[in-house]
């Protein structure tokens, strides 16, 4: 078996997906959302003014901008390759777990 095919069948059993198709079409989704974030992240930050700031300042307008604005590509290219329903557990999944770091912040004050 080649190495590709043992990295898609890595995929297939971590994500519990059946078909190589599917596993192509989600790396292809990633793919996709990725470059089309390059789009958003320059015009956001010249906007904002920050493409000379802190690597901190950064960071934050980041993680508050341009990160859900990656989500949302997500769930589009998701939809349009048929993949909506992968990439909404996942999204479920992680906004789950964004709640539970926040309560456990919280809690611990």
């Amino acid at each position: 078996m080649s190495k590709m095919m043992k990295f898609i069948e890595r995929f297939k059993k971590k994500w519990g997906i059946d078909s190589t198709l599917d596993i192509i079409l989600i790396l292809v989704v990633f793919s996709l959302a990725g470059m089309s974030i390059l789009f958003v992240r320059k015009p956001v930050f010249n906007i904002l003014s920050i493409n000379d700031s802190h690597l901190a300042i950064k960071t934050v307008i980041y993680l508050l901008i341009v990160f859900p604005c990656y989500q949302v590509f997500l769930l589009i290219y998701g939809a349009l390759l048929g993949q909506f329903k992968f990439f909404w557990d996942k999204e479920k999944k992680l906004g789950r777990w964004i709640i539970s770091l926040v309560s456990k912040k919280s809690s611990e004050k």
